[in-house]
């Protein structure tokens, strides 16, 4: 056999994965040998490889290769999430270059749009980690808007609901003002910006009192419906009862008590908003107040904004400094940093917005994820410090509000009749038209009386059903596949989202097969510089991995990845590494080349040593 004078990495892996790939090498059936499952952590759609991905996936790929070597019948289902709000963003932007409007076209007509897009662009992700060598059963690749994963989140849904899990109701959620969409607490950032403390006059009705009050938005002055003060201060219970002027709109608005009120913080008197304060939400049920919604759904001011109808919030905020300063009622201004809430998916300011949306209760549920990770220890974290992380969360969760007003998605399976809040749950309008006319027996509704529910769940609503619907095993509970490669073997993810994917998976995997969903989490730590940076496309400290993969080849860039990767720790990468791992596989051909210049002679026997 010729071997080449110099390892060329670029024909050698093209050479063998192709080989790999003709030989359906990596592609498992159920049979007599011990399982091995991994399901992949399915990137969006929209992505495309980054050192993260590669951490994560060469990890996954040293656990299955090292089970085919045990002589284990492993398989890795590959797969991309849908992203909802991430796509729909793609999507709306490509259509305004092609001067389209998103509200001037039907729901169908965007989603062919938004099917035309990801047939084009989505999925590269998938050939990239064939690049890396990744060791996948791509005849099981699964797409989580694939027909047969459309039909289990949807059955999924209408489970929860007849349990009395999924309920509809009026609640203060998290607004993102840029996709239009409810995001969930867990998808907010809280970061620490330098903003501005503004303290800003209020004159108390028929009286020469006048109250310092401060806050960090004073466009949000519009949507004051009270004043609340602590009634054991002394300096305000003259006026408990009286009513201030809101300054600008001169609206009186009731000076109220509360212990609520922190005596020994900033002046000792709240603006209360109810309809953009968490906060002061709770204390407007409380004491009966008026909500005033000041903002449309792109966070401009609406009408109740007066002269400022139709312009940004932040716009409206340094102009309503303005005339403030102009008519004596700005105090005085102060530099101020605080905690300011982002969204994850566009890094918008989210808002604090009363919405009719729909939630899973999430109490009850929990109670099994806690005991078989914290208490049972049925499931095993990697490393172990993140099981107070998990904890944490669980025991202080909420309420999981899973509707999004998007288009791309699962369109949730409720259809309206009559009555605009009478609703049915079914998995289509023909199943949910018999439900309906089963019941009603006074009246018969045909298809056209029903209306759907316009938005759709959340994307980790599917995502969390992954490690089961992959194998069908929401549609189909009792099929060989679910009953062979579940509960899977090994979760290799980042830490980042244990609260979106990890612990709600775990919930899904007792909830529909009162069964864990894998037996060990393997946290990767987040890859970053050798200034300890995280890397990112901002601040262009984070290497192109498909130029890594052709300048140094797949093998050698996964070497110098674990060369640096130590569990749950983060990785400080140098593409110094890379050349490491270059020269490890560059021994590993000249070591081939040694033995293959080896003469052998069968017949002669080992000289005997002393």
């Amino acid at each position: 056999m010729q071997i080449p004078p110099k390892y060329n990495h670029i024909e050698a892996e093209k050479k063998w994965y192709s080989y790999w790939m003709e030989n359906n090498l990596f592609k498992s059936i159920p049979n007599d040998k011990e399982p091995f499952t991994i399901v992949i952590p399915p990137p969006n759609v929209t992505g495309l490889l980054h050192m993260g991905h590669m951490l994560n996936n060469t990890l996954q790929d040293i656990l299955v290769r090292r089970a085919r070597m045990l002589g284990k019948n492993a398989c890795w289902v590959p797969g991309t999430d849908h992203a909802s709000i991430a796509t729909e963003a793609k999507v709306v932007e490509n259509l305004k270059k092609k001067g389209i409007n998103k509200k001037d076209i039907s729901r169908d007509e965007f989603l062919k749009y938004a099917w035309d897009w990801t047939d084009k662009y989505g999925g590269g992700i998938l050939d990239q980690l064939k690049k890396l060598g990744c060791s996948c059963d791509w005849d099981r690749t699964k797409f989580t808007l694939d027909d047969d994963m459309y039909e289990s989140v949807i059955k999924a849904f209408e489970i929860l609901h007849k349990k009395g899990l999924i309920y509809r109701g009026h609640r203060m959620i998290n607004w993102d003002p840029e996709a239009k969409t409810t995001v969930s607490d867990e998808e907010v950032n809280y970061i620490e910006e330098d903003s501005s403390l503004y303290y800003i006059r209020y004159l108390i009705e028929d009286s020469n009192i006048d109250l310092e009050i401060a806050t960090t938005r004073p466009e949000t002055i519009f949507g004051d419906t009270a004043i609340c003060v602590n009634p054991n201060d002394d300096r305000y219970k003259e006026i408990i009862g009286k009513n201030a002027i809101v300054p600008i709109c001169n609206r009186k608005v009731p000076v109220i008590s509360d212990t609520y009120v922190d005596l020994e913080f900033g002046t000792g008197c709240l603006k209360v908003t109810p309809a953009h304060d968490i906060n002061d939400y709770n204390l407007g049920i409380k004491h009966n107040l008026e909500t005033i919604d000041i903002f449309n759904e792109d966070a401009v001011l609406n009408s109740h904004g007066m002269h400022y109808e139709g312009k940004d919030r932040f716009t409206v905020r340094k102009e309503v400094e303005a005339e403030l300063k102009e008519n004596n009622l700005l105090i005085k201004k102060e530099d101020y940093t605080h905690n300011i809430g982002r969204s994850e998916r566009t890094n918008a300011v989210v808002e604090p917005r009363l919405s009719k949306q729909w939630f899973l209760k999430m109490d009850d549920i929990t109670k099994p994820a806690i005991d078989n990770v914290l208490k049972d220890e049925n499931i095993k974290f990697f490393p172990s410090k993140f099981k107070s992380t998990y904890k944490y969360w669980l025991e202080n969760i909420k309420d999981w509000n899973i509707s999004r007003q998007l288009s791309w998605g699962h369109q949730i399976p409720v259809f309206y009749y009559g009555n605009s809040e009478d609703y049915v749950v079914a998995v289509n309008k023909k199943e949910a038209l018999r439900k309906i006319n089963n019941d009603k027996a006074d009246k018969k509704y045909k298809e056209a009386d029903l209306s759907q529910d316009n938005d759709v769940l959340d994307t980790w609503f599917s995502s969390w059903l992954w490690p089961i619907s992959v194998f069908d095993g929401i549609r189909n509970p009792d099929n060989d596949e679910i009953k062979y490669y579940y509960p899977t073997q090994d979760l290799v993810t980042g830490p980042d989202i244990i609260f979106f994917w990890v612990a709600r998976m775990i919930i899904s995997g007792y909830e529909f097969r009162n069964e864990k969903p894998f037996s060990n989490v393997y946290f990767t730590g987040i890859v970053r510089d050798k200034l300890r940076r995280k890397m990112s496309k901002q601040l262009g400290n984070s290497p192109d991995a498909i130029k890594l993969i052709e300048e140094y080849g797949a093998d050698s860039v996964r070497v110098g990845l674990m060369l640096s990767s130590a569990a749950g720790n983060d990785l400080l990468f140098d593409e110094s590494l890379c050349q490491q791992g270059k020269n490890f596989t560059n021994k590993l051909w000249n070591s081939l080349k040694l033995i293959n210049g080896w003469e052998i002679d069968e017949k002669k026997t080992p000289a005997n040593r002393k």
